[in-house]
Parts: structure tokens; C-alpha cells; sequence
């Protein structure tokens, strides 16, 4: 039921003008006069009406914002409910949207989003040169990626996590990056430090978010992922009289809940049947794997790998290593056979060793020691530093330098002063 009015011009007083009424602008068509209408409707006198206003008040037919789920949730509701969408793509970016709707002061972004757009992913492009990669290595950590990445079709029990462990200094972590780089995988890695917090919950939730941010690369970019976990067992290894914290039991069973169900992962936001995780698989290394939680690294959850290069493998991969120098593969076999049972980073080392003389010589030339940092800065600024030569390198400089090292390795060995100012000190 409707009742309108029409009210002349003159009955209506102006909050804006402070004149008074003019007569003279009294006589004015009643058609002209502004109608006043009240309307009254109840609810179900024409549903179908209703229905159309409804429809009339969406923002667009293709909009994804007043999308429902399954669960009659919109677009905006799943949003706040979810603290790691990385989905999300509606802030304002420069050179996304149009500059007068971005600005030019208080910085150019409005982004709601930006800690989500941080490059989280390694891609390695600092490693240049040709490098030398281990047959069995490359063979182990391929058919782990691949596996896990069909791994929807094949009838087996295929294991998230591959360890692999070894002596110290072989280069564990520099043959997976190798061949992440070769296979255009790009890989989320975390080292030992980050699996302990002063809040409990913290590095588990943090491995569940990386693992999530792996899947998100895959479904977005279309590049191949991973995590990584560097040195494992120096954050989750129980040694000697060590204590087990809240949080080592909440990596050890975050990593044993993801290898179990590693397409369900939540960070905390409310469970949703369509909330599907991409399959990631998981490389951890370390060098002693008995002192972590044993149905961590069970057969079903973890596939094991042993590293130790052979002769030819170290021969092969130091040879890359002075290949630039100069030294043939001949002399890298002596230097080799002369430091025998010594790892892979002894003979890069080695290399360091034999350029301490000529830095030693262009400091010297760039001034002496004295006041060195605040002239090398300015120097540095004003491209006045002198030019570096690198020292030449031969087979007899190489063995010096590898003397020296087991030298002091030795002594170290051997001169336990700990003992000497602590003479209770049990061994």
C-alpha cells in the first residue's frame, strides 16, 4: 500500500536560504511540486519482486566476491578466516591498477597483501659455473621429487620425506641445490635454527605454512617445489643429556602428520572439504640420523640415503672446483691421494688457504692495517680500491696450504684446554 503527497514549493523552508518567502514564485504547475511517498509492503506480498531487487544488487554476474561455498560463506568471509590465503589479490599496486587510484605520496602500494608476495622460493641464481653432480646423488633425489609428484598414480606406499645423511662436509646441501637448479626446482629451505621458538606451537605451525607456501607455487607459478630442512638433526637430535622441548615434539609430529596425510594441511583457518593441499615432497639432511625420533625416519614415512662420495666422485668434483685455476686432472688426483679420508669442503678450503698471501699483499698496497676499515669503505665508495690479482695456483701451493690445515686440525685434537682450566672435568 502506497500514500503519496504533493507539497508546493513555498511549504517547504530551505535550511540553505535565509530569505523569506516571494510570493511571486508561489504560482508553479502542480506537477511541478516534489511528491512525498510512503510506502508499506509486507513480506510476502510479491515474492517474486523481491527476488528481482535481489538479483539487481550484485555487483557484477562474474563476481567473486558475493560467491557463495558450500557453506553459504562468501568471498569476503572466507578471507578473514583464512590467515594464510595466498590467493588474495585485491590490494592496490602500482602498475596493477591505474597511478590515480594509487597516489604519489605515503608510498605508491596499498597492498593488503604484500608480506604474502614475498619471495619465499630459492632459485639459485648465484651459482655460476659448471659444476660437477654426483650420478647416485642426482638418481636419489629425482625419483624422490618425481615419485611424490605422480605419485597419485601409482598403487604403492610412496614416502614424503627423503633423508640424507652422511659425514660432516661432503656436500650434502650443495649437490640437492645442483640439482634443484638443474630440473628448475624451486625450493622452500629451512635450516635447524628455525625449529625452535621462545613460543611454544611456533616452528611446527611455521614448517605447516612453508609447506603450504611449496603448494602454492605449484598451483600458481607451475614450477616444481620442495622443502627443505637443512641439518635436521642439530635442532631434533637428542644427544647425550640434551633436553626434549614442547617444540621439538610438535616438529617431530607435524613432520609425521604431513608425511601421513600430506595433501590435509591446516595453519589454523576452519577445515573445508575444498581445502586441498598439493602433494610437496620433503629432503631433510643431516649427519647422524639414530638421535631423532625413530618413527620420524621409518620406512613408510622417510626414505633414507647415505652419502659418502667415492674417489672418483671427489676427484671429479674438486677438479670443477680448479678447473678455472688451471690444474689439470692429474694434479687434483695428487692432492687428493695426498689428503686421503679429509671431506669435500677440505679441498675447498684448500683453494681459500692459498689467496690469504695476496689479500695480505693488497692490503698492503691499499694503505697497510691501520685505519683500514674507514679507508676501505671510502675507497671502495669512490672506486679507488686497487686492483686485486689473484694468486696463481700450482700443485706445491695447494699441498702448503693442506699441510697447514691438518695442522691445525690436530691441534685441536690434541690441546684439550678445556681440561687444563677445568681439572675436575670429567671426559
Amino acid at each position: 500500500m502506497a500514500l503519496c503527497f504533493q507539497i508546493p514549493p513555498y511549504l517547504i523552508k530551505s535550511q540553505f536560504s535565509p530569505k523569506p518567502y516571494n510570493p511571486q514564485f508561489a504560482h508553479r504547475n502542480p506537477s511541478n511540486f516534489p511528491a512525498i511517498c510512503c510506502n508499506q509492503s509486507e513480506g510476502n506480498d510479491n515474492p517474486a519482486a523481491n527476488a528481482t531487487e535481489k538479483q539487481q544488487k550484485k555487483i557484477s554476474e562474474q563476481s567473486s566476491w558475493e560467491s557463495k561455498d558450500s557453506e553459504g560463506k562468501d568471498y569476503l568471509y572466507r578471507l578473514g578466516a583464512e590467515a594464510d590465503n595466498m590467493n588474495i589479490a585485491v590490494g592496490a599496486r602500482a602498475g596493477v591498477i591505474d597511478d590515480l587510484f594509487t597516489g604519489n605520496f605515503l608510498g605508491k602500494d596499498a597492498d593488503i597483501v604484500f608480506d604474502y608476495r614475498q619471495k619465499a622460493t630459492r632459485t639459485f641464481e648465484y651459482l655460476q659455473g659448471d659444476y660437477y653432480i654426483a650420478p647416485l646423488f642426482l638418481d636419489k633425489v629425482v625419483c624422490h621429487i618425481v615419485k611424490n609428484y605422480i605419485a597419485h598414480h601409482l598403487n604403492v606406499k610412496v614416502p614424503l620425506i627423503l633423508g640424507v645423511w652422511g659425514g660432516k662436509g661432503q656436500g650434502k646441501t650443495f649437490q640437492t641445490e645442483l640439482i634443484f637448479q638443474a630440473m628448475g626446482v624451486e625450493p622452500i629451505i629451512m635450516s635447524a635454527g628455525e625449529l625452535e621458538s621462545e613460543r611454544a606451537g611456533e616452528p611446527g605451525k611455521l614448517i605447516r605454512e612453508r609447506y603450504r607456501t611449496a603448494s602454492q607455487v605449484v598451483q600458481n607459478q607451475g614450477k616444481m617445489s620442495c622443502l627443505v630442512v637443512n641439518d635436521i638433526d642439530a635442532g631434533l637430535g637428542r644427544f647425550g643429556n640434551t633436553q626434549m622441548t614442547v617444540n621439538n615434539q610438535i616438529v617431530v609430529g607435524t613432520l609425521m602428520n604431513l608425511a601421513d596425510n600430506p595433501t590435509r594441511v591446516s595453519t589454523g583457518q576452519v577445515w573445508r572439504e575444498t581445502d586441498i593441499t598439493n602433494r610437496i615432497p620433503i629432503i631433510v639432511t643431516g649427519n647422524d640420523f639414530t638421535t631423532i625420533y625413530a618413527p620420524l625416519v621409518r620406512d613408510g614415512r622417510m626414505d633414507k640415503f647415505y652419502w659418502q662420495p667415492t674417489q672418483e666422485d671427489i676427484v671429479n668434483i674438486v677438479q670443477r672446483m680448479y678447473e678455472k685455476d688451471g690444474i689439470t686432472k692429474d694434479e687434483v688426483v695428487t692432492v687428493v691421494r695426498e689428503f686421503p679420508n679429509q671431506a669435500l669442503d677440505f679441498y675447498g678450503a684448500l683453494r681459500s688457504r692459498t689467496y690469504d698471501r695476496s689479500i695480505l699483499k693488497w692490503v698492503n698496497d691499499a694503505g697497510g692495517a691501520d685505519n683500514l676499515g674507514g679507508r676501505l669503505l671510502k675507497q671502495q665508495k669512490d672506486g679507488k680500491l686497487p686492483v686485486f690479482t689473484p694468486p696463481t695456483q700450482t700443485v706445491d701451493a695447494l699441498l702448503e696450504a693442506g699441510y697447514d690445515l691438518i695442522r691445525e686440525q690436530n691441534l685441536i685434537m690434541e690441546n684439550k684446554l678445556s681440561k687444563e682450566y677445568m681439572k675436575n672435568m670429567e671426559d
